[in-house]
């Protein structure tokens, strides 16, 4: 493997950043040479939020163009249509059901675009979504989310030696015990789904 590059896009206070960080240290305890990039934009007020992952044998940049992510992960809808064309042809795009209003849609001087899922899957895209905040729901956490969309990563990033013990056990090096139990539930239901 040459090298592999994840995207993670969301809303400010939806846990990409720590996402970002537990998938990119999970990488370097697989062995990999880790770059991590965050972009925060406009995180405290509910904007746009990027984190770039890049993990291979050696990684000169983090910065990830339009056409080069192999994995998107999107903690909402939106954002995975606003950054859907960073996805390779080829590429995955792993998506919350999830719908969060941006400061244009609540004011009224925008409207939240409809049936992004389908839009998405008509152009070819290979997408999988999942119930990030019904699975946080479930476990007693809503911000669990994150986490929850990390357990649908992992199957995908297996063959890359990032097995599921390495997330669980980075998860467990980031996340304060009172809140891990919940978290990892998050984790293992997301694979089960």
């Amino acid at each position: 493997m040459n090298s592999k590059s994840i995207m993670i896009v969301g809303v400010g206070g939806q846990g990409t950043l720590l996402a970002g960080r537990i998938i990119g240290n999970a990488a370097l305890a697989a062995g990999y040479d880790v770059k991590v990039s965050e972009v925060h934009g406009m995180s405290q007020r509910g904007g746009s939020v990027v984190t770039y992952v890049k993990y291979g044998e050696s990684i000169s940049s983090p910065v990830i163009c339009r056409g080069e992510a192999d994995i998107i992960l999107a903690f909402e809808q939106m954002e995975a249509l606003r950054w859907s064309p960073y996805l390779k042809n080829d590429g995955l795009l792993i998506t919350s059901n999830q719908m969060i209003n941006p400061m244009p849609v609540i004011t009224g001087a925008a409207h939240y675009n409809e049936n992004i899922i389908e839009k998405l899957t008509a152009t070819g895209i290979r997408i999988e979504t999942l119930d990030a905040a019904g699975i946080a729901q479930a476990v007693g956490n809503d911000k669990a989310s994150n986490i929850a969309i990390i357990g649908a990563l992992a199957g995908h990033i297996e063959n890359d030696g990032i097995t599921r013990e390495i997330l669980t056990d980075t998860i467990t090096a980031y996340l304060p015990q009172k809140h891990l139990k919940t978290n990892l539930e998050a984790f293992e239901m997301a694979q089960c789904r």
